[in-house]
């Protein structure tokens, strides 16, 4: 990881972490739900899908600001993902970051809601703020109900359920994970974009970046599964294997795997290479992807 990359993402995911409790803390709410939000909220991770937001608008030499509410909300959805992903009727998994699961803490029930009130509140987040105008806010909204909703994460999960112990085509799992993994990736990205006033062609190709990032962050995933650190990564690896999930080194062995990496990296940077900002921070991230750890 450069230097540069490092610092940016440090700075960028210390301001997230400070902003993310006070949107549960403010809420008139039962506090034992509150607690198990910001529980998971609070856990720790990359913070990759809000600080992009944050790179786009650098891309762009918006003021980053700007960004924060729509970064807060996508981490929200992220992390409601992981509570719900982590349940026992989904993965059943008992460590999460290296702290047991939200189910594991809170039980089933409140694991559930939790999840549940990070995903409402995250649409209340970017609906109030107050500094960007309502046809643009609108836009944002709708966008993110794609990402995360039936035609991105959601649809994306339950391919990847019906998936389980069954030959799956390389078409197959490149659908699970671009809805699953890719789609609210790539909103971070055109949320920064549109908040930037990007032009649609921009929009357009950054899309198209944003998949191939998108693939290549599961890719990497799904490697890190079976060469990756428990430790470092905070929870067991081998959990694909166990839960007879396919994954790109079982489709295309491991060495198949690392060579389809590259490929989406190379795709990914040769899109950027096609807009007229200065893309260096983007093409980072895209390096950072695909030579993380955890």
């Amino acid at each position: 990881m450069s230097a540069s990359i490092q610092s940016f993402l440090i700075e960028r995911k210390t301001v997230i972490e400070s902003l993310l409790p006070s949107h549960i803390e403010r809420l008139n709410a039962p506090e034992k739900i509150k607690k198990a939000m910001l529980y998971s909220l609070n856990a720790g991770g990359k913070r990759l899908r809000p600080v992009l937001v944050l790179a786009v608008l650098n891309s762009y030499n918006k003021e980053e600001s700007i960004g924060y509410p729509v970064a807060c909300a996508i981490e929200m959805i992220h992390t409601y993902s992981l509570i719900h992903d982590d349940l026992p009727c989904m993965d059943n998994d008992d460590l999460r970051r290296g702290k047991p699961t939200n189910h594991k803490v809170f039980g089933e029930a409140l694991a559930v809601l939790a999840g549940d009130g990070l995903l409402t509140e995250s649409f209340r987040i970017i609906a109030e703020q107050e500094d960007v105008e309502a046809q643009k806010k609108v836009l944002l909204i709708a966008e993110l109900a794609k990402a995360c909703g039936v035609e991105g994460m959601v649809g994306g999960q339950v391919a990847d359920l019906e998936g389980e112990g069954k030959a799956l085509t390389l078409s197959d799992l490149e659908f699970i994970h671009e809805h699953k993994t890719a789609k609210l990736l790539a909103y971070s990205i055109i949320a920064g974009a549109i908040l930037a006033n990007a032009a649609e062609e921009d929009i357009l190709k950054l899309k198209k970046f944003a998949f191939h990032m998108g693939i290549a962050f599961q890719i990497r995933d799904d490697i890190l599964d079976i060469e990756g650190n428990e430790e470092v990564i905070g929870k067991p690896v081998g959990s694909d294997t166990t839960n007879q999930k396919a994954t790109y080194p079982s489709l295309l062995t491991m060495d198949g795997a690392k060579k389809k990496l590259f490929e989406h990296q190379a795709k990914a940077k040769e899109i950027l290479h096609t807009l007229s900002i200065s893309t260096k921070l983007l093409e980072d991230f895209c390096d950072l992807v695909v030579s993380r750890e955890y």
